[in-house]
Order: C-alpha cells, then structure tokens, then sequence
C-alpha cells in the first residue's frame, strides 16, 4: 500500500495557522479577569472546581477538527500498485522416446528415460508464461499432454510415462508429424519442439525426412537431441530361468538425421551422453527460446479525505453544543 498527498501544499499553510490558535488561546488563558469583593472570605474557602480541565475541552476540539480538515483538503490517497504484463509465450513439445533401448542405465538416476523425465521436470517448472506439452513416442507416437499452462497436470502426466506404454519401436517420422499437427494451428510466435531419442527410426508411416520438411513449412523448429553414451551401455534383460541380469549392447544413434531435421526446421542438435549435458542442453534451448515479457507498472490511488473531512464536521458540532450547554461561558 502507498500513501501520499495529492496536494501537500495545503498542509504548510494550515499548520501555521494552527501554531498561532494555540499560542492566541495560550495568552487570553493568562488574562485573568477581575472581579471586585467587599471581602475575600468567601473566595478563600471557595473550592477549586473539580471539572477544571473542561474548561479546555472546546479548544483542543476546534484544532483537531481544523487538523483534520487541513488533511482532508490536502488530499490524502491510498494507492494499490499493479503491473501489465505483455508476453511473447513460445509453445513448446517434448518428445520423448520410450521404446525399450531407453531402459540402458548409462545415465543417472536409473535409466535414460528417467534422466529425460528428471531433466524436462526441471525444464517446465523453469518456464513461466509458455504453453507446454508432451509427446511419446516407440512404435507408435500420441500426444501425453497437450499445451497448457497448467504445469502442475504437465508434471503428473511427465511423471507417468513409462516404457511400454506403446508398441515398441522408434518411429521418429511420425512423432514429429505428431508434433506439427499440434502446433500448426498456434498462434504463438514461436513454435518450438524438442525431440530427444536414442535410436534410429525403423517403424512408422513417414519418414524422418519427409516429416522435417513439413515441420519447415508449417514454421515449426526442432531442437534435435541424441541421448546415450559412446560405444556401449549396460542394458537390463529379465530372464524367467536366472531373472533380471545386464547385457552390453551397442548404442545406435543416427545423428546424421537428427542433425537434418535440426538443420531444415532452423533447430539445432545436441549429444546427451550424460545426465548433466542433458541438463546444460535443455538449459540452453531454454535460452534460446526466451519469452519476452514487457511489463507496465502502474499505481491507482483512492482518494480518502472523506474519513477526515467527516470526523472534523462531528467534532466542530461537538464543540458548538459543549459550548452552548454543558461548557457555558459567562461573561
């Protein structure tokens, strides 16, 4: 809350005049009037009255309700402060793979699909004014979350995607297909997906290519991401005779795609071969995928002299019935 004088002014020339009430009363209270007695007997065992101080109540009356006036005239304003916000939001897609090559436990906590989940996590909850979303794709691709900014539901449906869900395979035409259908119609400035994967794609109805050049037309750019280490990784295989042991498989990537569908759609590619370069890469598309937010502050005052003005009216009245009753002056 702001508090301020609209015209501040008029207090400079009430106070002096209020300075000068109070000493005019102070010097009439030491002329004492004179009254002639054939004998003071009578004043001396006179009592002094016990409402003495009454005597002053019609003054002190008169300078708080012309206090209170010089306030009100002053104009005194109470102000709520608020902002407009004018933002640029970018509508941005993740999608992850989760075909059974993400199980390979190269990257920490667990798994490669649980380092994406931990990393996109952090991703979203340090996106402000965006419209997100989530796509998962193996052999099959389906939108898991459509854009929204409620994060808080984005989050729970992140959370809840799981290897298995779909068909196994890696379909990376039609994830990205998935994608542009959902952003073609935004309105947003710029309408950006993330694909991360670890495979090459060997399923779907469209090929990689082919998709990339639809995303170009249709304005959407892709951040292209390749997760898994270099050479070989540990990937755990449940075996109904010896249950769950780790073989060594070879991690496949094609690169030489992801780098193309980066390339056409105006994106850029990236190699996550651990969890930290996978947090420093969405870290980066973050950057360069910045909202811009133009904010106009602003102050709306209230004006609030009718809750002097009114108490001053009240005690004027006071001090004109005290006066005329209950505090008569004889001359």
């Amino acid at each position: 809350m702001i508090w301020r004088f609209a015209e501040p002014w008029v207090l400079a020339f009430f106070l002096p005049a209020i300075a000068f009430m109070i000493w005019r009363y102070r010097r009439m209270a030491k002329q004492m009037p004179r009254i002639r007695f054939s004998s003071l007997d009578i004043v001396k065992r006179a009592k002094p009255p016990r409402r003495n101080w009454a005597r002053h109540v019609p003054i002190a009356l008169r300078l708080i309700a012309v206090f209170l006036i010089a306030i009100a005239l002053a104009r005194p304003q109470a102000g709520a402060r608020g902002v407009n916000v004018d933002s640029e939001g970018v509508d941005i897609l993740i999608a992850l793979d989760v075909s059974g090559s993400m199980r390979a436990i190269d990257l920490k906590p667990n798994n490669r699909l649980e380092a994406a989940k931990l990393v996109a996590s952090d991703f979203i909850a340090g996106r402000e004014t965006d419209r997100l979303g989530l796509v998962v794709f193996a052999g099959v691709s389906f939108v898991q979350c459509p854009l929204t900014l409620d994060y808080a539901v984005l989050q729970n449906l992140l959370q809840e995607i799981q290897i298995g869900m779909v068909e196994d395979g890696t379909a990376i035409g039609m994830a990205i297909v998935n994608c542009v259908n959902r952003l073609k119609e935004s309105d947003a400035k710029s309408k950006v997906a993330i694909l991360l994967t670890d495979g090459v794609n060997n399923t779907g109805r469209i090929d990689p290519e082919t998709a990339a050049q639809v995303a170009e037309a249709v304005g959407v750019r892709f951040y292209t991401i390749g997760v898994g280490s270099e050479g070989e990784a540990l990937y755990p295989v449940d075996d109904p005779v010896f249950g769950r042991r780790y073989v060594k498989q070879r991690t496949e990537i094609d690169e030489a795609i992801l780098q193309r569908i980066a390339a056409d759609t105006g994106g850029k590619y990236f190699r996550a071969t651990d969890t930290e370069a996978l947090r420093n890469i969405f870290q980066e598309i973050g950057e360069l995928e910045k909202t811009k937010v133009i904010s106009d502050e602003f102050v709306h005052y209230s004006d609030l002299f009718g809750f002097f003005l009114l108490p001053a009216a009240c005690l004027l009245l006071l001090e004109i019935t005290a006066g005329s009753f209950w505090l008569r002056r004889f001359p």
